[in-house]
Parts: structure tokens; sequence; C-alpha cells
């Protein structure tokens, strides 16, 4: 993987993470570890305007998060998400779970 490829995590902001890079299979462990590791306790949102290619196993992520958010009462927005990534999630029928804006 190239680290131009490369999954990262940002917080711009307390309530805020910022994603970048891939989101696929070949990132997916450490992206959930990245995002579980700085994801704000209560209402949070996460930008998905920085990734560059995502695949079934970022939405797992995604779901992940989503599960984590709900078990502890907290909310997930999940804003600027790859329309890929959006059509992926409806074509799973897993939209719903999911708080895209």
């Amino acid at each position: 993987m190239s680290a131009a490829n490369a999954f990262a995590v940002t917080a711009p902001a307390p309530d805020r993470l910022a994603a970048t890079g891939a989101f696929t299979f070949a990132t997916a462990a450490a992206a959930l570890a990245a995002l579980r590791q700085r994801m704000p306790r209560g209402a949070a949102s996460l930008d998905l305007a920085g990734v560059v290619q995502a695949d079934s196993a970022g939405l797992a992520v995604l779901l992940a998060l989503a599960g984590d958010a709900r078990r502890s009462g907290a909310t997930l927005q999940i804003v600027n998400a790859p329309e890929s990534l959006r059509a992926l999630a409806h074509l799973a029928e897993v939209d719903g779970l999911l708080g895209f804006a």
C-alpha cells in the first residue's frame, strides 16, 4: 500500500473526526482501531471527505462504529461519505443503520 493510500484520522474539532486515504480491506483493522481510540464521547461526526477509496471493509468499520455509538448512548453522524460508499450501504440495505448526513 502506498503512503498516498494509507488511512489516517485527525480530530479537527473536539466532536469531529476526519478520515483520509483508503478505507479498504487493507486498512480496515487499523482504521477501526484508530477511530475507536479517537472517537469522542457523546455526539460526534466523522468526515469522510478525504477518503479516496472505500470498499465493503470500510463499510464494516462504519457499521462497527455506529454500533459502538448506539451501545454507549451516543450519536454518530457520517458526513461527506463518498457516493460509492453510500451506494454500497444502500445495496447491502444497511444505510438506515448509518448516520449519513
